[in-house]
């Protein structure tokens, strides 16, 4: 009596992770970049953690720039596009001196999601004060970070990572902010939306007292 074959499923990414995840998030491998074993983590940590709140950002300006609407609506969508544009670049570069570092990037949004400490606006288009004070506040979250952060691999000799944050990251998006805080001259605070407003008062008051 001849019996079938039994055909066995290709293994699914499930089945697959453990054999072939080559390195586990959160570890730094050996770099021979004269910086030793415990700056790079700390640079790494860092620097995931503004990477997480960069790529929240560049996404933000391109779900303002589909969604926004009003009289300014050309000049705001060609500028959110511009500046959601210049985070990618800063995506990039983050992940990259992660990568350089012997660390493992965060990549995939759910992940993103979990790690970052912007707040994520609602799925619906929201008026254009909203998305500005949205914008503002998220610049000036990455931006406090990315100052003690690079502070901080300043004082630990990464050199590599204290440029790129200062250099690139902080003057990007302290750019914008000029940028965005101009725009805003004109607009007010949502009715709907004070406790946006209060936050953004409260967060200069911290960053100011630090």
């Amino acid at each position: 009596m001849k019996t079938n074959p039994v055909h066995k499923a290709p293994p699914g990414p499930r089945d697959t992770e453990v054999q072939t995840e080559l390195q586990r998030y959160g570890t730094v491998v050996s770099r021979p970049i004269a910086l030793n074993h415990k700056a790079r983590v700390a640079s790494v940590e860092s620097l995931n953690q503004i990477l997480a709140d960069t790529m929240t950002l560049r996404d933000m300006y391109k779900k303002h720039h589909w969604q926004v609407s009003g009289p300014d609506f050309y000049q705001l969508h060609l500028l959110f596009d511009k500046h959601y544009g210049e985070q990618a670049e800063l995506v990039d570069s983050l992940a990259e001196r992660v990568q350089t570092l012997g660390g493992v990037a965060v990549a995939m949004a759910p992940h993103v999601a979990e790690m970052t400490s912007i707040t994520s606006p609602p799925r619906g288009r929201e008026d254009v004060s909203t998305q500005l004070f949205r914008l503002l506040e998220s610049h000036e979250t990455i931006i406090d970070e990315s100052r003690r952060a690079a502070r901080a691999a300043a004082d630990s000799g990464d050199d590599g990572t204290n440029d790129l944050l200062i250099s690139d990251v902080i003057r990007t998006n302290e750019f914008q902010v000029w940028f965005i805080s101009e725009q805003n001259t004109a607009a007010h605070p949502p009715e709907e939306g004070p406790e946006i407003v209060e936050e953004l008062t409260s967060s200069g008051r911290n960053s100011t007292s630090r």
